[in-house]
């Protein structure tokens, strides 16, 4: 089966989902939630909830049972209309079904009921939506998505007869010798007709190895009842792979993250080093974007058409305009205006905004400050709390003294002023427009606009103290040597 079916999504009245995340994955070794563990900028559960919001359910419920403190809030965040089932003790995946069942209303009972997992970040709407469609159009009583694969050792089997016809799933477990040689597993993501999925729920029994309620034995309990059982193999099967440990969980977040950068690049991108790029799923970048390797765009990140990302940059939720150019930077919660210039070495900060052809340089820290259209701050400062005005130049090594040691104060630079290098603006200070200030000034107090401030004293300088302070010293037989004298 191929992903790019074409399937009109269900009516939102004929669909309700069934997501089952109360697994307590015990080989993660860790204290989140397995379910919760991120790869592209989501948990494996937000990758589950954001597919099948593609298909626009009427109703979407999610099973929660170990961590559920962690798990249902994060549910209510990603999906606030979700209803959530508690299963206490996780005793199959017919159990957790059931519990589902328990909290829906009788208008949910309709249609189709589709089943999926928390643990499959790799999920696409469009598969889910080709299995329901799928379902529906073969009028069938449960429908397994399934694939073909060249390693089937720890898979449920699916099972059929000579015919073809799927005549029910095996567990590994459960299978003997000729079952386990099937290559066509069960990916566990079922589709069902509601009102079979009722009758049949109570009718499951744990008489199993392993002592619990199985799914899969719908398929043979619809077989009994003379109902349409089928299979859809999916192509593309690692979309229902799951991450159990922490290793599974790197390599499907690289197989993530090179599926986002496959899509970017058919889209425009120019993307020099794949190997060393990570993009999120929310990223979202235009046409003749150019990522240089050792990029990071990290959550909401935009960046629009032009623009050079790299090399050596991680960017989570910012902005970058048009044609920008940002180099060896962080940033976060930032906006760079359209052909503007970052780094290298620059440390953008939330709150930070750089207007249109401005330029933030090597070695500056901004935080929570608004640089305007074509203002500078090229060289080794730290802007924090400020707003500077367009066209003005900052010195370099200036640093805006925001924080008194109680609370935090705001600096204004009026529009093309001109501060000179080494500056301290102890906050809160105001400079007019069209001002300058002198080299190794400490400015306290308002200046005018076109005022010039300087604070610094007249130079005073001690003929000889070098050979009087520290003779005998390197520093002195150098200056001895260049004819200095004690006088």
């Amino acid at each position: 089966m191929s992903t790019d079916r074409t399937a009109p999504t269900p009516p939102a009245t004929d669909l309700t989902v069934v997501v089952l995340a109360a697994g307590g994955g015990t080989r993660m070794k860790s204290k989140t939630a397995k379910v919760l563990h991120p790869l592209a900028g989501r948990s494996m559960l937000g990758h589950v909830l954001a597919a099948v919001r593609e298909l626009e359910p009427r109703r979407v419920v999610t099973v929660v049972g170990h961590q559920r403190e962690q798990v249902a809030p994060h549910v209510e965040e990603q999906l606030p209309e979700a209803r959530i089932a508690v299963q206490e003790t996780q005793d199959g995946t017919g159990h957790a079904v059931r519990i589902a069942w328990d909290v829906l209303d009788d208008a949910d009972r309709q249609g189709t009921v589709l089943v999926a997992y928390g643990d499959t970040p790799l999920l696409e709407g469009a598969s889910l939506r080709a299995l329901v469609a799928d379902h529906v159009g073969a009028g069938r009583a449960v429908s397994i998505l399934s694939g073909i694969v060249g390693d089937p050792h720890g898979y449920g089997r699916v099972v059929r007869d000579e015919a073809g016809e799927v005549t029910g799933i095996v567990e590994q477990k459960d299978a003997t010798e000729e079952q386990r040689a099937v290559r066509e597993i069960n990916s566990g993501i079922l589709a069902f007709d509601a009102a079979f999925l009722a009758a049949a729920l109570p009718r499951l029994s744990s008489q199993n190895a392993a002592g619990e309620y199985y799914l899969t034995d719908t398929v043979a309990l619809a077989r009994e009842d003379g109902l349409p059982v089928g299979a859809m193999p999916l192509d593309d099967v690692l979309q229902t792979e799951g991450a159990n440990d922490r290793v599974q969980l790197a390599e499907l977040g690289r197989e993530k993250n090179r599926r986002i950068l496959a899509r970017w690049m058919r889209e425009g991108v120019t993307v020099m080093d794949p190997a060393t790029t990570w993009v999120d799923a929310d990223v979202v970048l235009a046409r003749d974007v150019t990522l240089l390797p050792g990029v990071q765009l990290l959550g909401a990140t935009v960046v629009e058409e032009d623009a050079v990302i790299g090399p050596d940059c991680t960017l989570e939720d910012v902005e970058v305009g048009a044609g920008a150019r940002v180099v060896r930077t962080h940033g976060q919660l930032a906006v760079i205006g359209a052909g503007a210039s970052v780094g290298p070495f620059s440390y953008l900060r939330p709150g930070t905004r750089l207007g249109a052809g401005g330029k933030v340089g090597a070695f500056v820290e901004v935080k929570n400050s608004s640089i305007g259209d074509g203002a500078k701050v090229p060289h080794l400062s730290y802007v924090g709390d400020a707003d500077i005005g367009e066209g003005t130049n900052i010195g370099a090594g200036t640093i805006v003294a925001n924080y008194d040691g109680v609370a935090k104060h705001r600096t204004t630079i009026g529009r093309h002023a001109r501060t000179a290098s080494n500056n301290t603006f102890v906050a809160p200070v105001t400079v007019g427009d069209g001002a300058a200030t002198g080299a190794g000034s400490t400015i306290r107090e308002d200046v005018p606009p076109g005022a010039l401030a300087v604070s610094a004293g007249p130079q005073r300088t001690i003929a000889g103290w070098v050979l009087k302070r520290r003779d005998g010293t390197a520093q002195a037989q150098a200056a001895r040597d260049a004819g200095a004298t004690e006088e």
